[in-house]
């Protein structure tokens, strides 16, 4: 085998490109959504479970599959989820019955959740000290870059090959890396199974987790930051100028992705994780009063995003600096997948039930108030870790 194929940056880019096929299980049915509601007719809001089957796996089974990666390894954990997805998407690919489809999706949920657990651990674990940042960095942008590419291609595939193309294309795309991974990631030792843990044993270990200032804090801080990222996403394009609004959505993933490679990877150099988080929540709070007194328009909003790219790379840095033990590392990642998850379906409708209420000053002061209870929150952790070292 070439050399290159077993460097820790090939091994990363690989992971990396992995986890995009994890972000499009999500991407390639949002993307292409009216076109599969007109496909199953008249499903009225249960279409909407196509989107959100997936995410609900994840709340609660998030920190089950980090205590699944401890039990079973990273690695299988990893190459199980990719062809679970490739599987899934295969099956999709025929457009089977709504009700059919929608199994698939909660089924689906399973394989993202053991990819976005394994794949950023198997990172931390390929990478350098040094570089550990930078490469977490780069996972983070996984959702971002899956999205905008999908968004690109998809229109022309499924114009061309019909509206089964894209879950074929994804299914071939997840079995190639399952393939590549398995020749280029090492197989770790064999230690020898222990007992599985019983519903007690979890039940009690999502305690202990959350308990912890280690492995709970980039997850608990991740609650915020995906309680608000993705219903801004929906909600602020609708409020600005018609002619700037195809021009402002394409901008702000890609403004969160620009500064969490540019800024945030040169302030880990520099600063600790945490340090980050607390800055680009701070800077977010700033942009939200400055949308209470200008209102909304491009310039603040695209500012906005590319405040929470500082959070959005620096939290999955996090969890490596806080936590140097594998086992911990998994279930801090398990535990950000599942406030993630939380976060992203209890958003949408919290903003939306605010800008019902009529009132401009609404959801700039939930901004405000969901970055200042993650700024309280991660120095309320960060006064418990110097109290309690880690040991």
């Amino acid at each position: 085998m070439p050399l290159f194929l077993r460097s820790p940056l090939f091994i990363v880019l690989a992971l990396w490109a992995a986890g995009l096929g994890g972000a499009a299980q999500f991407a390639k049915i949002v993307v292409i959504f009216p076109e599969l509601q007109s496909h199953y007719g008249e499903t009225g809001a249960a279409s909407g479970y196509l989107v959100s089957l997936i995410s609900f796996v994840g709340m609660g089974l998030g920190l089950v599959a980090g205590v699944i990666a401890i039990q079973i390894g990273l690695r299988r954990l990893l190459l199980s989820g990719l062809w679970l997805g490739a599987l899934i998407s295969a099956w999709q690919a025929t457009l089977p019955g709504f009700e059919a489809m929608l199994v698939s999706r909660f089924v689906e949920g399973l394989s993202h959740l053991a990819i976005v657990v394994a794949a950023p651990t198997l990172i931390a674990q390929s990478s350098a000290k040094r570089h550990q940042g930078a490469a977490l960095t780069l996972w983070g942008t996984f959702f971002g870059v899956a999205f905008a590419a999908v968004a690109l291609f998809a229109p022309t595939l499924i114009g061309s090959q019909g509206l089964g193309a894209l879950a074929r294309v994804h299914a071939l795309y997840m079995a190639g890396f399952a393939i590549l991974l398995t020749i280029v990631l090492p197989r770790p030792e064999n230690t020898g199974a222990s007992a599985w843990p019983s519903i007690g044993d979890i039940a009690r270990r999502h305690v202990s987790v959350y308990s912890s200032p280690f492995i709970a804090a980039p997850a608990l801080g991740w609650l915020f930051y995906t309680l608000t990222y993705v219903s801004l996403l929906a909600i602020l394009p609708p409020m600005l100028d018609p002619a700037q609004r195809t021009y402002v959505t394409a901008a702000m993933p890609l403004a969160s992705i620009a500064s969490s490679l540019t800024i945030g990877t040169w302030l880990l150099r520099y600063m600790s994780s945490v340090s980050v988080i607390l800055a680009g929540f701070g800077l977010a709070i700033l942009v939200a009063i400055a949308l209470i007194v200008l209102g909304a328009s491009p310039g603040l909003v695209i500012a906005l995003f590319a405040c929470l790219g500082l959070v959005q790379g620096a939290s999955f840095a996090a969890v490596p600096e806080l936590n140097p033990g594998l086992p911990e590392r998994a279930l801090a990642n398990g535990g950000l997948a599942q406030m993630g998850n939380i976060g992203n379906g209890l958003g949408t409708p919290a903003a939306l039930a605010i800008l019902t209420l009529g009132n401009g000053l609404g959801l700039p002061l939930f901004l405000v108030f969901s970055y200042g209870a993650a700024i309280v929150l991660h120095l309320y952790l960060a006064r418990r870790r110097n109290l309690t070292p880690q040991g």
